[in-house]
């Protein structure tokens, strides 16, 4: 009996393989920056190429899609019972514009509102991470899991940091790194893609990461791979993960994702389904 979620699978992991290489190819040559919502907001024409490329390619009957860039352009970013492709086609726009080598194409495929699997390729690094639900998570094919990390002052911790419009939550978000970095921890790092950061919690070269604003489609292929990897996630608040929510924690274990979120401080960001 043929299974169709690992059929659909499969095809998405060939067509995120074409994704990275035509971003492997654009890094080449100049690349045409353009602003959405803000300075910092990057959008460029292989962000827009590439959701193209993997909508198109990925096209089958009945199937959803929540794209970046499509959302940007006005499309609707609700969850439904139905199969839905939720795709970051460049997670990592600035470190791309920059050729920072931590870039991602990052999808989440759902059926009932629940992650079926998740592929993050990071494309630089050609590290292409899978994950199935309930059939373990992978780097090129090698089974991977989270550190096992219990001790929070033993742990490196992951988050972003950047433009904030609202003063207060950038307050907030640089006041959460002092809080956490004086536990003490044994550092924070912020390479600049979340798909990457839940990638490299899965693989045990870090042991939790934290994040308030990011969106669903820099979540969903992650969360695959973390929870099949032996991590835990959860809401920043302590409570079950929300995939629309726009925030998280995972970490390697629940004694450290439990302590940040006791030790931060939270700030309002929406809900991707309530948005736009």
């Amino acid at each position: 009996m043929t299974d169709p979620w690992q059929e659909c699978m499969d095809h998405c992991v060939e067509v995120t393989k074409q994704a990275g290489k035509m971003i492997r190819e654009a890094l080449q040559k100049d690349i045409s920056i353009m602003q959405k919502s803000s300075p910092v907001d990057l959008v460029t024409e292989t962000d827009q190429k590439v959701e193209q490329l993997i909508i198109h390619t990925g096209t089958v009957p009945h199937h959803y899609f929540i794209g970046e860039e499509s959302v940007a352009a006005g499309a609707p970013s609700i969850l439904s019972d139905n199969p839905t492709w939720i795709i970051d086609p460049i997670d990592g726009t600035t470190n791309f514009v920059h050729r920072f080598p931590f870039v991602s194409v990052s999808i989440g495929f759902t059926v009932k509102k629940e992650i079926e699997f998740g592929i993050v390729y990071s494309c630089i690094e050609d590290k292409m991470y899978t994950a199935r639900k309930g059939k373990g998570a992978f780097c090129n094919g090698v089974p991977i899991k989270v550190s096992g990390q219990e001790d929070i002052t033993k742990s490196l911790v992951l988050t972003e940091m950047g433009f904030k419009k609202d003063p207060e939550h950038f307050k907030i978000m640089m006041g959460n790194i002092n809080t956490i970095l004086a536990i003490p921890v044994h550092g924070i790092r912020s390479p600049g893609s979340a798909a990457v950061n839940m990638c490299l919690v899965a693989c045990g070269g870090a042991d939790a990461y934290y994040h308030m604003g990011i969106h669903c489609w820099d979540m969903a292929g992650g969360a695959a791979i973390i929870t099949e990897a032996g991590g835990v996630i959860m809401d920043i608040s302590g409570g079950p993960f929300d995939l629309m929510s726009r925030r998280l924690i995972i970490a390697s274990s629940r004694a450290i994702a439990e302590r940040i979120a006791k030790e931060i401080t939270v700030f309002p960001c929406g809900r991707d389904d309530t948005e736009g």
